[in-house]
């Protein structure tokens, strides 16, 4: 158990090393291959997401429809919608 305790310390400290400010963005709400293809194409807030239609996005690598639903949802909270195709 104690082995556990510390190795636990010791990724937490791993991860706080190489942990990206840049992928902040939808951190929680989709997952990190999706975020990362975003941050590709330079989509940083959901204004610049706004600008990209539904199909758009489903395009990048990393969306499919379990993913689009996530964004869609976190989107509608936020009063951000695609643009329309």
């Amino acid at each position: 158990m104690i082995n556990l305790i510390i190795m636990s310390k010791s990724l937490n400290s791993i991860y706080a090393i190489n942990y990206d400010s840049t992928e902040e963005f939808l951190h929680g709400v989709i997952a990190i291959p999706a975020r990362k293809a975003l941050g590709k194409e330079k989509i940083d807030s959901l204004e610049k997401l706004s600008e990209y239609s539904e199909e758009e996005i489903l395009q990048l690598h990393g969306f499919g429809k379990n993913t689009i639903v996530k964004l869609k949802n976190y989107m509608k909270e936020n009063q951000v919608f695609f643009k329309e195709a």
